[in-house]
């Protein structure tokens, strides 16, 4: 039996390092086409190592488009957007939580079905309302459909559900209402899941691409995602050039996710608790 374990155990942790080499390897390549001269974009064998490394491609990928502006106005969205999702999420979670009130449970289900509309069914409808309100080339078109989120309030709910009922009473007792429980002790308490959903609606947020398009215009308010296709020609491609911008836009998520790693794997870990 001991020598069946440790078997598994090595069969685990064999087919998890695949898999982590597999996720890491399009990341590498792309940090290595960066670095390299167009010359060696198409050299056979693909060249993993570049030789000379040529770091100019990140400076002439700035310069070739404003590329300053538009991180700024990718970083407004996505803060703007991940602050109001942070705060719906606290109040909804809280209330399908521990506020009974009539048809609380019908209505969670309703949010939880949403969870099951793709994206795609729901892009016209919404792109007719933004439009019907005159919110094309605007923030608002960007940031007000993206603040309600089905899955950030399931999540909000479940951790709530995990945390002990006698904090709730021992709250009222002291004479807090709803919004002074949730604010004064259950806020203090949920940094693992806000943290989860801060980092899922700052990755989805800042990683955005086809409703930026379809909905900005101006090239002063684009975000950062849409900017890269202007090293997308109608017959050739800088994919020198593509990748180094692509990395240092990718850079905010990467650092946002090191840095909140360890309270987004225990909000995703506590959240499901409880049912």
């Amino acid at each position: 039996m001991e020598k069946k374990n440790i078997f598994k155990k090595i069969a685990v942790y064999f087919f998890l390092t695949l898999g982590g080499i597999t996720m890491v390897l399009p990341f590498i390549w792309m940090i290595s086409t960066s670095l390299k001269t167009k010359k060696q974009l198409v050299a056979y064998p693909p060249v993993w190592i570049p030789n000379p490394v040529r770091w100019e491609n990140y400076s002439e990928a700035v310069g070739s488009f404003p590329f300053l502006q538009y991180t700024l106005n990718t970083l407004f969205v996505t803060v703007s957007v991940l602050v109001g999702t942070v705060i719906i999420s606290l109040c909804a979670g809280y209330a399908f939580a521990r506020i009974n009130f009539k048809f609380r449970d019908q209505l969670f289900l309703v949010i939880l079905a949403t969870m099951m509309i793709p994206g795609q069914v729901t892009m016209i409808p919404i792109f007719k309302l933004v439009k019907d309100l005159g919110w094309m080339n605007s923030y608002l078109a960007l940031i007000i459909p993206s603040l309600c989120s089905g899955f950030s309030i399931f999540l909000m709910r479940q951790f709530f559900l995990s945390l002990p009922k006698e904090l709730e009473s021992a709250a009222m007792v002291d004479g807090c209402g709803p919004f002074r429980t949730l604010w004064s002790i259950f806020v203090p308490l949920s940094k693992p899941a806000i943290a989860t959903v801060s980092v899922l609606s700052f990755m989805g947020t800042w990683n955005s691409f086809l409703w930026p398009l379809l909905l900005i215009s101006d090239k002063n308010k684009q975000m950062i995602t849409v900017g890269l296709l202007q090293f997308q020609g109608a017959f050739s491609t800088s994919y020198e050039l593509l990748m180094a911008a692509a990395f240092l836009s990718l850079l905010p998520v990467f650092l946002i996710y090191f840095f909140a790693q360890e309270y987004f794997i225990e909000g995703i870990a506590t959240s499901g608790m409880k049912g």
